[in-house]
């Protein structure tokens, strides 16, 4: 090779300078977006279980009308999978209600009182949200929070 085609070749190749400026470019841009999209992911997350909570009304409501009443809080949701031990209830459950036991878009169980400290004629149902924490301000629960 002459020393023309050896400057040719060189003048092609990117510097270090210039792939240096390519990558802080490329981390100022994944720094502005990255953020925006772990916010939606969240949102999408506590959506995603209060859509769940209202879903479950409906299966409560179908073991209610099977049943005569909602599970207790010792049966919990597991009272929609499996037939309570209740003798009382056993002959008129027509489950399962769901397939398994639900868990919130964390992982976690979601919390059942039955009778509910808030919902009294009712049940309370609820997520500890986000963070894991029962009784924080980022729960989410099948109650109007004051």
């Amino acid at each position: 090779m002459d020393q023309r085609g050896r400057k040719q070749v060189l003048r092609s190749a990117f510097t270090l300078l210039e792939v240096l400026m390519v990558i802080v470019i490329l981390g100022v841009l994944a720094a502005l977006i990255v953020p925006q999209f772990s916010g939606t992911r969240k949102k999408a997350m506590i959506d995603s279980t209060r859509i769940q909570i209202q879903g479950l009304d409906n299966d409560l409501e179908r073991f209610k009308m099977d049943c005569g009443r909602y599970p207790t809080t010792d049966e919990g949701l597991d009272a929609l999978v499996h037939k309570p031990d209740d003798e009382e209830i056993a002959d008129k459950w027509a489950g399962p209600y769901l397939k398994k036991t639900p868990k919130d878009a964390w992982g976690e169980d979601l919390i059942y009182q039955q009778p509910g400290q808030y919902n009294e004629e009712g049940y309370d149902l609820s997520s500890k949200g986000p963070d894991r924490t029962e009784g924080t301000e980022d729960d989410i629960t099948n109650w109007e929070k004051t």
